[in-house]
């Protein structure tokens, strides 16, 4: 059966809480300088009536090395995204945004130390982190909000509305006092909606942008009660295909599994068929606990090819590790 998305100018702006209890409202945003080898995203997620939100910074350097920090600040409601010396504003809707943080992250030499935030916390050093970018859509939307009726079990637990649109962020990131210029591609995304980690069995996500002309963005979501989504999209200019189908092959590294090269093919809606390769540059895992069961979210700076031409992305992989 067909399914229809609504989407308006308006879904760029806060959307009404429906009073579930983990009711959430998120924007995210990655962005990725290939020429400094120099990426990350930000993410505020609102939780109103947990009187919190969820405040993600992280920042790949090219020596390997990542700058994170996460922070549960008070919030007095949903009516903006502004958390933890995060700040999104919207400027014109679908078409520019600015994203900016001012605040510290912790310098983690080796990313993968934030298996143990607590220790990774109070064993690595803190640098001032200012973030000040313009976002600009350089591709289609994609998403919208599904009629109640339409809406598996899983949507319900994750998000009622989500959309995304890859983009171009200019302007600068200064880490310890040295600024620099960052001119990059990345992917934007707005969710709205009941939203819990521990909904799905597992989920792939990957994003990557290969010039303003070119990138996709495709998602392999299992659910609990065995069902599984593969889709997406592929954007060329103005050209939004959608992506029906997904193969994907991980090589894993170390004891804990992390994902470290990635192979997809993707099955377009127009017939056309995209084959990709990802090589993971930098890695950190997160986790989010919640009634006594763990989420490990893997989030891998990446480094993409297809038909001949090199990009850069995330590689998310979330996992229930008990």
């Amino acid at each position: 059966m067909a399914t229809s998305l609504r989407l308006e100018p308006a879904d760029e702006y806060m959307h009404e809480n429906t009073g579930e209890s983990n009711y959430n409202e998120s924007m995210y945003f990655n962005f990725f300088d290939g020429a400094k080898c120099l990426g990350g995203f930000l993410r505020i997620g609102n939780r109103p009536n947990e009187r919190t939100a969820e405040a993600t910074l992280c920042v790949y350097q090219p020596d390997g090395s990542v700058l994170f920090n996460f922070k549960r600040p008070e919030i007095p409601g949903n009516d903006r995204f502004e958390a933890g010396g995060m700040r999104f504003e919207v400027l014109r809707p679908f078409e520019r945004l600015r994203i900016a943080y001012a605040g510290k992250a912790c310098c983690l030499k080796d990313p993968l130390a934030m298996s143990d935030p607590r220790s990774a916390f109070a064993m690595n050093p803190f640098v001032a982190v200012d973030i000040d970018l313009e976002v600009t859509g350089v591709g289609p939307m994609f998403g919208g909000e599904r009629s109640e009726a339409e809406r598996s079990g899983t949507e319900m637990e994750f998000a009622r509305g989500h959309y995304e649109q890859h983009h171009r962020a200019t302007g600068s990131v200064e880490i310890g006092g040295c600024a620099v210029a960052f001119d990059g591609l990345g992917l934007r995304d707005h969710s709205w909606g009941p939203r819990s980690w521990q909904a799905p069995l597992y989920y792939r996500w990957l994003t990557a942008n290969f010039g303003a002309d070119f990138g996709f963005a495709v998602s392999w979501i299992a659910a609990r009660d065995g069902g599984v989504f593969r889709g997406g999209f592929v954007h060329r200019g103005d050209r939004r295909v959608l992506v029906r189908d997904l193969e994907l092959e991980t090589d894993w590294a170390g004891e804990a599994r992390f994902h470290d090269r990635i192979r997809a093919r993707l099955a377009c809606d127009d017939g056309e068929s995209v084959e990709v390769e990802g090589r993971v540059l930098s890695l950190i895992p997160l986790r989010n606990r919640r009634d006594g069961n763990t989420t490990r979210i893997s989030e891998g700076m990446t480094e993409w090819t297809c038909e001949g031409r090199t990009g850069y992305g995330l590689s998310e992989y979330l996992d229930q590790i008990d």
